[in-house]
């Protein structure tokens, strides 16, 4: 046999790998057909060889043809690929366009779009809550159709003109409803204009009828202008105050001093509730002494107090006993989302401060100031080194992992979780179980878990990986918190819940949680330093846990490429460079990775694993 035929046998063999190997990475059929013609190509090659009895010259064009076959091959591998970036490439966009899609379909506020003569071509569901039209019946129209003929022509011509110039115009406008009734309306109109030519125009119109309606009606009582002249400059001052604090006493102090400036004002401070429930003065300012004791004797604003730190609730009271010239007691709550940090309490020494600050000034007040408290939080937990460990015995039947304890009669521990989209977490979760498809198939029956996939199973337990939707991380993360252990025990349905809170407000974390589950009763707290974890720390302790012949190996693979994808250097390759054996290279290189990943994805030594990535 000689070496033309050798070589063209040799290079068939390597096509058929070659081919093999991309079939079984990109699942091609085209490389299946690629495949079996390689293997007949190369059986008639052997054939020939073993009847040959010339020179092999005669096989040079087979040499060739084996040559082309093998190109053909690696194109068509790189075609797949780019085949494959162009299929992602669309999804993406089909992605973004559904999304887009859904926003517009799902938005409060009316959106059309209309052509360059201004009829409409599209509207979405909410332009009924506007116009009182229902999206088909305005497609075809011209959104003259709710002109209630309250601006003039000029106004229109003017509006017209903006926009045909390609700006964009933004107003409030006087429309009328199907049912004939007047509604204002804050409209922004923008053109989507194509190389300066105007293709579309889009609109976005609000219902904005009652905002409309209380400033006209505010324009109307002249007679208590001069006093909401003074509130406005209050609430201005307070908001330029909240601009300048860095911590919560710094915005509790500029709120409470500010409104201790006023002379309606005999006391102001910020009070709360201990985790022990006892009324606590955080802050006070002005006159101290008398909201002690409206805190601690005032039986006429205890209630009112209690309602706005409890409940959220604004409030004011009359005080029947006068205290130290207070005669009238206002609450605001300081809320952010469903976190109430405490109240601002308001001593008066009538109702009148009460009447101006009216319910919807105060609780955009409290949300102004309590928005400001969670943002200074928020940054404190940022650089706060403790943290403080409650322990909770929780329960609740409505709960994912209690009913999936329930289905199995089985222990169950969420081990990890980590951000999968919009509303659903991918979740680690073990089961006490031997068995795998018991577990499964009780995964998918359970309300709230979703795609479970076995991780590894072993006599007495069984890893799923499970899509979950997950109210109490999202809960959590409200107040910086985040989930160390999530046990539930089958036998006494009872679950353990471990949280970490950065600093040491611990109070709206049980509150929330309070709220989350049924039964929700905190067992323990323990405060602690949280380690600082830095790039060079854990650099560190992956070079200590590793053997200098582990280190080796790495690093040897990582400079040769190894790891590169098409690999610059095979395992031999770089055996050879460090003078070992594959095989010993090979239990080097694997030990090292087992390491860097259980480095990465491990518990801690407190026994964590509920790590979010």
């Amino acid at each position: 046999m000689n070496a033309i035929i050798l070589a063209s046998i040799g290079l068939r063999v390597a096509g058929i790998g070659y081919s093999l190997v991309l079939l079984r990475r990109s699942g091609d059929r085209r490389f299946g057909f690629l495949t079996v013609l390689l293997v007949l190509m190369a059986a008639r090659q052997v054939l020939t060889a073993l009847g040959s009895t010339g020179t092999g010259l005669e096989e040079l064009p087979g040499l060739v043809v084996s040559g082309l076959a093998v190109l053909t091959v690696h194109y068509l591998s790189r075609y797949v690929e780019e085949e494959a970036a162009v299929k992602r490439e669309l999804r993406s966009l089909n992605d973004e366009l559904a999304v887009f899609e859904k926003a517009v379909e799902h938005a409060g506020h009316a959106i059309f779009f209309t052509d360059p003569d201004g009829t409409i071509t599209y509207a979405n569901p909410a332009i009924e809550t506007v116009t009182g039209y229902a999206p088909e019946t305005v497609v075809g129209r011209n959104p003259r159709l709710w002109q209630s003929g309250e601006q003039d022509d000029a106004f229109y011509d003017r509006m017209w003109e903006t926009i045909t110039d390609g700006e964009v115009w933004d107003g409030e406008i006087v429309n009328q409803d199907a049912s004939g009734e007047l509604r204002w309306v804050d409209v922004t109109i923008a053109p989507v204009t194509e190389d300066g030519d105007v293709e579309r125009f889009v609109a976005v119109e609000t219902d904005v009828t009652d905002r409309k309606e209380r400033q006209l009606r505010i324009e109307e009582q002249n007679e208590r202008l001069s006093r909401l002249n003074r509130v406005n400059e209050l609430l201005r001052d307070v908001n330029r105050r909240l601009v300048t604090a860095t911590t919560r006493e710094d915005v509790e102090e500029a709120v409470t001093d500010r409104f201790a400036d006023d002379p309606w004002v005999v006391t102001a401070g910020v009070v709360d509730r201990t985790a022990s429930g006892r009324l606590r003065v955080r802050y006070a300012t002005a006159d101290g002494d008398a909201l002690e004791t409206l805190v601690d004797d005032g039986e006429d604003a205890l209630a009112t107090i209690s309602a706005g730190i409890d409940h959220g609730r604004t409030g004011t009271t009359q005080c029947v006993t006068v205290v130290d010239d207070v005669a009238a007691v206002g609450v605001v709550p300081l809320s952010y989302r469903e976190t109430t940090y405490g109240a601002l309490v308001l001593g008066a020494r009538d109702a009148t401060l009460f009447e101006v600050l009216r319910h919807d000034v105060r609780v955009e007040l409290g949300e102004t100031v309590g928005s400001a408290i969670n943002a200074a939080e928020r940054r404190r937990e940022l650089v706060d080194e403790r943290v403080t460990e409650l322990t909770f015995s929780v329960d609740d039947d409505a709960d994912p992992l209690f009913d999936l304890a329930a289905e199995t009669a089985c222990d169950v521990e969420l081990t990890r979780t980590t951000t999968a989209g919009a509303d659903d977490r991918v979740c680690f979760v073990s089961v006490s179980s031997d068995d795998s498809e018991a577990v499964v198939a009780a995964t998918e029956a359970v309300d709230g878990l979703s795609e479970p996939t076995v991780v590894s199973a072993t006599d007495d337990e069984c890893l799923l990986r499970v899509s979950m939707t997950d109210p109490l991380a999202d809960t959590l993360a409200t107040h910086g918190a985040t989930v160390a252990a999530l046990t539930v025990d089958a036998d006494e349905a009872r679950g353990r819940l471990v949280v970490d809170v950065p600093g040491g407000d611990v109070r709206p974390v049980v509150q929330a949680l309070d709220g989350q589950f049924e039964t929700c009763t905190l067992v323990s707290r323990q405060d602690r330093e949280r380690p600082v974890e830095t790039a060079d720390s854990f650099r560190d302790e992956l070079t200590t846990a590793l053997t200098d012949r582990q280190l080796e190996a790495l690093r040897t693979a990582h400079l040769a490429g190894y790891f590169e994808w098409p690999r610059e250097h095979s395992g031999q390759d770089v055996a050879d460079m460090m003078d070992i054996s594959q095989s010993t290279y090979m239990q080097h290189l694997r030990a090292a990775e087992r390491k860097l990943t259980a480095a990465l994805f491990a518990s801690d030594d407190d026994g964590r694993s509920l790590a979010t990535a």
